[in-house]
């Protein structure tokens, strides 16, 4: 009788953590200036729940099950993940290339 806990060589998925890796690498890092930052300018504000989702998404990355099938979603949420860790200081550089063009 064959064991249905044990996943078939088929479905999993050897290179599973390279999109978390590639995520996290920058991500964690960016994440952890920018709590720096805030927390030494009064508190994150309006970007605290930013933080918290690039945190979760990176998270959820890396432990989603080792299926192939799940790829796809893998990669959407290291991908969102670094994203939202990428707005805070994206934001911050926009806001002040405006300001030295408006004067």
């Amino acid at each position: 009788m064959p064991d249905t806990d044990v996943p078939s060589p088929s479905a999993a998925h050897r290179t599973w953590w390279r999109a978390p890796l590639v995520a996290s690498a920058p991500g964690l890092p960016l994440i952890l200036l920018n709590h720096l930052w805030f927390t030494s300018h009064g508190g994150p504000g309006p970007f605290g729940g930013v933080l918290h989702w690039a945190t979760g998404l990176l998270a959820l990355a890396w432990v989603l099950p080792h299926r192939r099938s799940l790829r796809g979603l893998r990669i959407a949420a290291a991908g969102a993940g670094l994203a939202c860790a990428l707005f805070p200081p994206s934001f911050a550089l926009l806001l002040g290339l405006a300001w030295s063009v408006s004067t």
